[in-house]
C-alpha cells in the first residue's frame, strides 16, 4: 500500500511519522474520513471544504491547496489500484518542540491513507443495529467547537468504549442540557408522526455531510423534515431511527437500551430514504 506523506508517495512501511508531532502529542491536528465507489470519491469537494473550515478554525494552515489536495486523492486510489474505498485525510500541526506552542511547529504534517473498504453487511440495513445512550457526555461547544474535525477523539472514544461494553453498534451522546447531539461518528434521525427530525447544529453536533443530503433527499421524496431539539424521550417514543455517515450511509437503528423502536424492524421513511441515497450517490461522485 502507497501513503502520501508530506510530499511524497511512500510505501505503507515507510509512512512514519516522528514522535515529536503534535498531532501524536496532543491531537493538535484536523481530518476526514471519505469513501470511494467505483474509483470516484463521495463529496470530495464538501469534504475538502469542511477540512479547510476545520483547519482554519484552529489556524492550522494546510500545506496544500484543494485543487493540488484534490489531485493527490485521486493519485492514492490510482497508485492503490483501489475501486471501492476508504479514505483518510489527516494533518497535523507538524513536529516541534514539547510545548502547546502552535509556533513550535514550523510546518503541518500531511497523510492521505487509501485502503479497501470492506462493505458492511446487508443484513444490518435489513434488520437493523443497537444503540445506547451514552453516560460520557458531548463535549461542549465553548470548550471545543463541534464544528472542528479534530484528532482530540477522546470523547468519542470513552462514549464508544460504552457501546462496545453493551453489545452495541454506537452510542448516542447528550449534551450539557441532556439533548442528543450524535452518535461517536455518525449522526442520528427520528421519524416521528410521518415528520423526520435531527438535532440542530445548536445542539453541538457535527454537521455532517451525509446528514446534509438526506435532509436534502427528504425535501425531494416530500418528507416533512426539521432540526430541532432531541430529548431521550424522542428516541423512545420515534417510530423509526436511523443513522448516518460517510461510509455507512443510512443505517437503520431498531433498538435503543434494549428496548424496541417502532415495530422493530427499519422503517419505511428510513427504506425510501437509503434507497433514494443509493439511487442518486452518482450524481455526488468525484467527476460527475
Amino acid at each position: 500500500m502507497w501513503v502520501y506523506l508530506n510530499d511524497k508517495f511512500v510505501p505503507q512501511e515507510e509512512a512514519v511519522v516522528s514522535v515529536f508531532d503534535h498531532g501524536f502529542l496532543y491531537g493538535d491536528g484536523v481530518y476526514e474520513t471519505l469513501r470511494a465507489y467505483r474509483g470516484r470519491v463521495f463529496k470530495l469537494a464538501e469534504h475538502l471544504a469542511r477540512l479547510e473550515r476545520s483547519a482554519s478554525r484552529i489556524q492550522l494552515r494546510l500545506p496544500v491547496g484543494p485543487e493540488r489536495l484534490t489531485d493527490l486523492v485521486r493519485e492514492a486510489l490510482r497508485r492503490n489500484q483501489l475501486s471501492d474505498s476508504y479514505l483518510r485525510i489527516t494533518v497535523s500541526r507538524g513536529t516541534g518542540e514539547i510545548g502547546l506552542d502552535p509556533a513550535l511547529c514550523k510546518a503541518p504534517t500531511l497523510v492521505i491513507i487509501a485502503r479497501p473498504f470492506q462493505p458492511y453487511p446487508e443484513s444490518i440495513y435489513a434488520e437493523g443495529v443497537s444503540v445506547i445512550v451514552a453516560r460520557t457526555r458531548r463535549n461542549l461547544p465553548e470548550a471545543l467547537p463541534p464544528q472542528v474535525k479534530s484528532l482530540n477523539f477522546l470523547n468519542n472514544i470513552l462514549a464508544k468504549m460504552e457501546a462496545k461494553a453493551a453489545g452495541a453498534h454506537e452510542a448516542l451522546m447528550l449534551n450539557h442540557r441532556g439533548d442528543i447531539t450524535e452518535g461517536t461518528t455518525s449522526n442520528v434521525f427520528v421519524v416521528q408522526e410521518g415528520r423526520l427530525r435531527t438535532p440542530s447544529v445548536e445542539c453541538g453536533i457535527l454537521d455532517g455531510i451525509t446528514r446534509e443530503l438526506v435532509l436534502q433527499l427528504a425535501s425531494e421524496l416530500g418528507v416533512p423534515s426539521e432540526e430541532t431539539r432531541l430529548t431521550v424521550e424522542d428516541l423512545t417514543r420515534a417510530e423509526e431511527c436511523f443513522l448516518t455517515n460517510t461510509t455507512q450511509e443510512v443505517l437503520p437503528v431498531t433498538r435503543v437500551d434494549g428496548r424496541m423502536i417502532g415495530d422493530g424492524r427499519p422503517g419505511g421513511i428510513t427504506r425510501r430514504l437509503h434507497a433514494s441515497f443509493r439511487a442518486c450517490r452518482d450524481r455526488f461522485l468525484d467527476g460527475a
